[in-house]
């Protein structure tokens, strides 16, 4: 079977490491893989890397937006790489293609249109509460070969909205939660103390972290205030903010992050590591992992916080629910609220025999219900399915694959 992947953007952050897990366990004596992406980017790095051949298109400018004028011009960006992707997907004749968010998935259904390919939608996202969302949904139920990947409950349950239950058979909704590497991201002692004494800390200082790309919907700068209150009553405890601004626009929110903890008079107790390639490491030396997040499609960053034992503490938003439950194998707080922050982090961080039982079973949790081998082979079967239903006569439908994942 050969599969196109399409990427639409060449910047690697979460739904890129889920391609780069499909496209490393990929059989190559059943699937001929074909990666479509903007050119010199990372992305077209990791596939190269991952023995992938791989074809130019240009990135698509594509944004939720109220401004009539912004909208216009991603429409013309749209039309154009339309055209460029019609061209290689005749030229390369797949049997299906994996578009790898929701924009990817509109490009290659327009550029597809006529065609008769199946389409995958790997949805990553939350779709936002937009007008310009009801016309995703609706674009999706034009062809019938669009089949809808998400990669939680709470992502599937947002994209289906009102206007697709009307759709339910024509736009089959599937749900695969993603994976986790439980050899990369595993408790080990002995690293936890070789970080810390690489950090100037020791064992007896209280080390939290945020990872993930600096940005708004992630909630660092609640976290860093929520901090400013922690540090007053724990004088043991750092935090760590790991990661960085991935486009132009979170540039700004970066300084403020700077700049909030110089007016806070955190500098001694606030790190900035940046993007890090020992986020394993890292994440074996520390007490509490916090994703305070506005929203959460399904972050692996919760999932690599409990494969590697760490007690997690998380806003209760999206698809993170469907990961952690409450005082069995993390913490849960409300999104967008302080005190609710404030009052996990000091729960966790005065009682380690709690931050110990939750990791422990937040590890095993990991290891039981998000392996590496349980997700790729959903992912495969979901291929087998979409190309026996294509192979389907005329007026007979197949019934779509159903994965119902959840973390109990």
């Amino acid at each position: 079977m050969k599969i196109l992947f399409y990427n639409h953007t060449g910047t690697v952050s979460g739904a890129e490491r889920v391609l780069s897990m499909i496209l490393a366990h990929l059989d190559r004596d059943q699937y001929e893989p074909v990666v479509v992406c903007p050119s010199a980017s990372r992305m077209m790095e990791l596939a190269t890397q991952a023995n992938v051949r791989t074809r130019a298109l240009t990135q698509r400018e594509a944004r939720f937006t109220w401004r009539l004028d912004r909208v216009l011009r991603y429409l013309i960006s749209f039309a154009s790489v339309i055209r460029r992707a019609r061209q290689i997907v005749i030229e390369e004749e797949p049997d299906l293609v994996h578009a790898n968010s929701i924009r990817a998935g509109l490009v290659m259904s327009a550029a597809t249109f006529g065609l008769g390919v199946p389409i995958i939608w790997h949805a990553h996202d939350i779709l936002p509460r937009h007008p310009l969302s009801s016309a995703v949904r609706l674009f999706a139920a034009l062809r019938s070969h669009n089949h809808i990947l998400a990669v939680s409950n709470a992502v599937a349950v947002r994209f289906r909205g009102t206007l697709l239950r009307l759709f339910a058979r024509r736009v089959p909704i599937t749900v695969v939660h993603n994976a986790v590497d439980l050899d990369r991201f595993r408790p080990d002692p002995e690293s936890r103390r070789a970080t810390r004494r690489a950090l100037g800390l020791g064992e007896e200082q209280l080390l939290l972290a945020a990872v993930g790309q600096l940005t708004p919907r992630k909630g660092q700068l609640e976290l860093i205030e929520a901090f400013a209150n922690i540090a007053a009553e724990i004088p043991n405890s750092t935090l760590l903010i790991i990661g960085a601004a991935l486009f132009n626009r979170d540039e700004d929110y970066a300084k403020q992050l700077s700049q909030t903890v110089a007016r806070l008079a955190l500098s001694n107790r606030v790190r900035f590591l940046g993007p890090r390639d020992d986020v394993p490491r890292l994440l074996q030396a520390l007490d509490v992992l916090v994703v305070n997040s506005h929203e959460e499609p399904f972050a692996l960053t919760v999932l690599e916080g409990l494969a590697s034992g760490s007690a997690v503490l998380a806003t209760a938003v999206g698809g993170t629910p469907e990961m952690i439950r409450h005082g069995a194998n993390g913490w849960l707080v409300k999104a967008r609220d302080q005190k609710s922050l404030r009052d996990g982090l000091l729960t966790l961080l005065r009682d380690p025999n709690l931050r110990r039982r939750i990791g422990s079973q937040g590890r095993r949790d990991a290891a039981a219900h998000f392996t590496i081998g349980k997700f790729i082979d959903e992912i495969f079967s979901l291929y087998r399915i979409i190309s026996e239903c294509t192979k389907k006569p005329q007026g007979k439908t197949a019934q779509p694959l159903q994965v119902k994942l959840t973390a109990d």
